[in-house]
Formats: structure tokens, C-alpha cells, sequence
């Protein structure tokens, strides 16, 4: 009896030990060991992540994913239109290869959905990247991929968060790119004003907005609606989890005072590459070294006690162009770009380059390291040639907390985008649908 009572005792422990397993969270690091999780439709045995724009392939380069002639829009669509996203990238093995690229549908926090692919896929499930072109005249050698989307092949049937994933033929991922779908089913209108609070209103931002939905049922409007807002797409200071402050007939008012600020932070610094022969305004020096272009950009200097300045930016993003060619795509070099930045070196944190460029997101390969014999930081990064936004951010090594403002200095004056994402979801529905989107600009406060 002792032995059948220990054998039970035995596999039940077996069990729970499986399911703890099986709950375990797959970090970033690892996506690059993702093929096609999917085994069966509908039957997922990867574990929940959050899905990032990342590139897990050190040959390829700027992915890009915005509409078809406007490179600076946001990877956005309407559901059941004729909008049209291009994505493409750069393989820097300058060969040809197998590549294919599928959909995966997002909840709002950007973890895989229950969708099961037949529910939010028309057409096929994958489909190859047939278009590409060898570079022409440049040093580095690469291969320009891309795709238009959606097609007759292939096209979304729901609105939401979603992700390209970039595979070549075997299942090896290249890379994930985010894109949404949106469904227009209500209206937002928002303020961007000075903070309110007193000990804010010389350095941040205050968001207020309400949401307008006459045609959308809404049972709990604090649990049914999801909210996020970023400051120009920026990743790590989001505001999400925002509920009402009033509900009144079809009308959700979001009035705070302190729960919707953003630091102002600065404009942003730029540097422009776009020749390669000339310097431009914020470059010391461009030179070759037989293999490759490294260019030189004058030494940055903390701003944090200056007062604010008017300096004309994009926001942190970046434009992929070559003054001297024809078709910037495929004829656009590539070359090392050297930031250095001199300021006592920091015991409690890490000091990165944030952008668009780094996908807003706090990156190894944007990492500075301080030179002991030269007191100051430096960093080298392997960009294709353009018009490129940045700041520094530092990242406290302690609680992971990213301070752009420690080197840039926050101002009310600054003008930022700010990004409004509403989702839906009611009692019984098995995804956020993606039901409104507002852009609007710390400008109107001038």
C-alpha cells in the first residue's frame, strides 16, 4: 500500500514540475531559436512573450516597415482597405537566399493571441520574398529585400497587433517587425498641454484625451478598453493600464493630472550622412580605410542645464537616402558612424543611443563604453547611409529604469509626437481588436 501511495505521490509531482516548465517565459535572447512554433493549427507550444522589433541575424540590416511612399509613417493599415505596407531589409552576405515571411496575431500587450491562423489570415500562411536587388556601386556589398503588403496571397481578416516574422527557408527567424491593423470604430480627441502639477509644469508634458464610441458597445469601459500612449513611438516610457477618469454617455474622459505626463525631454540631435564625400553640418570627419567607411562626428556634450533651443528634428527618426544616387535603396553605403560623448563616467548606470535606429529599444549594439585614457564614451555603429535623429539615454543598471533626460535635460518647449492606441475587447471576445489610433504633437503648445 506504501508503494502505491509513493507512486501516485510520485507522479503527481512529475505533473507539477511539467506545468511549471511549460509556463516558463522565452526571453528575447532566444527568439532567434523560434522557427514555426505552430505545430498544428491553432495549437501553440511556445510559451507567452512579448514580441519586439528585433533582428537575430547579424548580416541583416535596416529593416524597415512603413507605408509605400512615406518612409517616415507608422506601420499602420486599415483593415479592408487598400493601404499597403513595405518592409525590406538588407542582407549583408550580398547573396541570393530563400526567404519567406508570415503574420502573427498580437494581443495588446504584444504577446501572441489564441487566434488560431485561419481566423486572422486570408490566403496563405507564409509567403516567399521574391523581390530583391544586388547593390550597385557601393563598398559594402548587400542584398536589398522587400515586400509589399497585403497581397491576394496573403492579407489580414482582423484588426490588432501583429508581427512580421522573417524566416529564411529551414525556419531560422531573421527578424520580427511590428505592424498594426486598425478598425476606425471610434474617435479620439486629445490635448497635449503643459503638466498641470506645479513642480511639473517646467519639464513635462500632460496627455488629456477622450474617447468618443457611438457605434461600440461598451459593457465595462475598465475592462473592455485598453490604452497606451508612447512619446514618439519610444518604447520604455509608455503609459498603459490608464482607465477613465469619467464615463459619461458613449464618452470616456481621461483627465489626469500626473498618470498622463511625459517628460519633454530635448530635441532631438542629428547627424546627416548622405554623402559620403562631403561633411555636413555635424560631421568632424569622413574617411576609408580600404575596406570600409568610418565617418567622425564632432564630440556631443551634455545638455541637462542648458536652456531650452529650438533645433528642427524628425522626432527620432530616420531617413534611408544617398544625395548622390539614384535609387537610395540599392545604391546607399554603408558605414561605421563614431559618437563620442565626454562626461564623467557613470557607477550606477549604462549610457546607449535611442532611436529609431536602435527600434527604441535599449540594445547592446548601441551601447557606449568609456575610454579611461580619453574620459569620455564612445560608441560605433554600422549604419547605411541617411538622416538619422538620437539621443542618450542612460539605463540604471539597479532598477533598469531609462533617463534620457540625465544627459539631454527635459523642457516643457520640446516638441514630441505622441501616439494614442485604443483596444477593444469585450466579454467573451478572444483578442484586442485595434479600434482607434490618434496622433497628435506637443506643437500645438506653441
Amino acid at each position: 500500500m506504501r508503494f502505491y501511495n509513493f507512486l501516485i505521490l510520485l507522479i503527481l509531482s512529475l505533473l507539477l514540475l511539467s506545468s511549471c516548465f511549460s509556463q516558463q517565459e522565452i526571453s528575447s535572447d532566444n527568439l532567434s531559436q523560434i522557427d514555426s512554433t505552430v505545430v498544428e493549427e491553432g495549437v501553440t507550444i511556445e510559451p507567452s512573450i512579448i514580441y519586439k522589433n528585433e533582428t537575430f541575424n547579424a548580416q541583416i540590416k535596416t529593416v524597415l516597415c512603413h507605408k509605400i511612399e512615406d518612409e517616415l509613417s507608422s506601420a499602420i493599415i486599415n483593415l479592408n482597405s487598400e493601404d499597403k505596407l513595405l518592409v525590406s531589409f538588407d542582407d549583408l552576405d550580398a547573396d541570393i537566399k530563400n526567404y519567406y515571411y508570415t503574420i502573427i496575431h498580437l494581443n495588446a500587450d504584444w504577446t501572441k493571441s489564441d487566434l488560431m491562423q485561419s481566423e486572422y489570415i486570408s490566403g496563405f500562411t507564409d509567403e516567399p520574398i521574391t523581390d530583391y536587388a544586388f547593390s550597385f556601386n557601393t563598398i559594402q556589398k548587400y542584398t536589398h529585400y522587400s515586400f509589399a503588403f497585403p497581397t491576394v496571397e496573403i492579407k489580414p481578416l482582423l484588426s490588432g497587433n501583429y508581427v512580421f516574422k522573417l524566416y529564411e527557408e529551414g525556419g531560422d527567424v531573421i527578424a520580427f517587425k511590428r505592424f498594426m491593423v486598425l478598425e476606425t470604430t471610434l474617435r479620439i480627441e486629445a490635448e497635449v498641454r503643459r503638466a498641470t502639477l506645479v513642480e511639473d509644469r517646467r519639464t513635462k508634458h500632460e496627455i488629456d484625451f477622450t474617447i468618443k464610441h457611438p457605434n461600440l458597445v461598451v459593457a465595462d469601459p475598465f475592462s473592455d478598453i485598453k490604452v497606451s500612449i508612447k512619446q514618439n513611438n519610444r518604447e520604455d516610457n509608455t503609459i498603459t493600464d490608464l482607465k477613465p477618469l469619467f464615463v459619461k454617455n458613449k464618452v470616456l474622459i481621461y483627465d489626469y493630472q500626473e498618470d498622463n505626463t511625459f517628460l519633454g525631454n530635448n530635441e532631438f540631435r542629428h547627424f546627416d550622412i548622405k554623402s559620403l564625400r562631403y561633411q555636413s553640418e555635424r560631421i568632424k570627419e569622413i574617411t576609408f580605410d580600404s575596406t570600409y567607411h568610418h565617418v567622425y562626428l564632432f564630440k556631443d556634450r551634455k545638455r541637462s542645464f542648458d536652456r531650452y533651443s529650438i533645433e528642427p528634428d524628425i522626432n527620432g527618426k530616420f531617413l534611408i537616402k544617398s544625395q548622390e544616387a539614384w535609387k537610395s535603396t540599392i545604391e546607399a553605403d554603408y558605414a561605421f558612424v563614431h559618437f563620442t560623448l565626454p562626461v564623467k563616467e557613470i557607477s550606477y548606470g549604462e549610457l546607449y543611443l535611442l532611436g529609431a535606429f536602435s527600434d527604441w529599444e535599449i540594445k547592446e549594439d548601441f551601447k557606449l563604453h568609456f575610454n579611461t585614457n580619453k574620459m569620455q564614451y564612445e560608441a560605433i555603429v554600422y549604419l547605411k547611409q541617411g538622416y538619422y535623429n538620437y539621443h542618450y539615454a542612460l539605463k540604471d543598471t539597479t532598477t533598469n529604469r531609462v533617463d534620457v533626460s540625465f544627459i539631454e535635460g527635459t523642457h516643457y518647449q520640446t516638441r514630441n509626437d505622441y501616439y494614442i492606441y485604443v483596444y477593444y475587447r469585450a466579454v467573451g471576445d478572444r483578442y484586442d481588436r485595434f479600434v482607434g489610433f490618434l496622433k497628435t504633437s506637443s506643437k500645438e503648445l506653441f
